[in-house]
C-alpha cells in the first residue's frame, strides 16, 4: 500500500541501485539524521539493492518517512520475487556467503539498523524490512 510520503524505486540496474542510496539519504537528511546515523542508512540500502540486482536480478525498494509515538524515523523495505534464501538463519551468519563474498552483509546491515525483519520464500522471493529511529 503507497503512503504519502512512500518513495518506490525498481531496481534492475546499477543506476536504480544507485538512485536507492541517493533517495534513502535525501529522506535521512530531511528526517534530521546525523552524517553518521544518514550514511548507515545509506550503505544498508546499498546492501539490499545489489542483493536484489545479484540474486533476482529485479525487484523493489521502498522509503518511507515514519513515526511511533515522540520516535520519528525511516523505514526501508527491500523485496524481490526471486529464488528466495534456502536457510535464513545461516544467510543471517556473520562469514556465510552462498557468492563468494565476505559474507557481512545481511548480518552488517541488521547491526546498522535499530529494527530487522527478514521474510524469504523458496521460488517466491525475500523481503527485508529495516528500520532506524532518530
Amino acid at each position: 500500500m503507497n503512503q504519502p510520503n512512500q518513495i518506490w524505486i525498481l531496481v534492475k540496474s546499477e543506476s536504480d541501485l544507485t538512485r536507492s542510496i541517493v533517495e534513502a539519504k535525501r529522506v535521512a537528511d530531511a528526517i534530521g539524521f546525523d552524517r553518521n546515523a544518514a550514511q548507515m542508512i545509506a550503505t544498508a540500502v546499498s546492501e539490499l539493492a545489489r542483493n536484489i540486482l545479484k540474486y533476482a536480478a529485479k525487484g523493489e525498494v521502498i522509503i518511507t518517512p515514519t513515526q511511533k509515538g515522540y520516535r520519528v524515523g525511516i523505514e526501508i523495505t527491500a523485496q524481490d520475487r526471486g529464488p528466495g534464501i534456502a536457510n535464513v538463519e545461516q544467510a543471517m551468519a556473520d562469514h556465510f556467503s552462498s557468492s563468494g563474498t565476505l559474507g557481512l552483509g545481511l548480518p552488517g546491515v541488521k547491526r546498522m539498523m535499530d529494527e530487522f525483519e527478514i521474510n524469504s520464500v523458496l521460488e517466491k522471493g525475500t523481503r527485508v524490512t529495516i528500520r532506524k529511529w532518530r
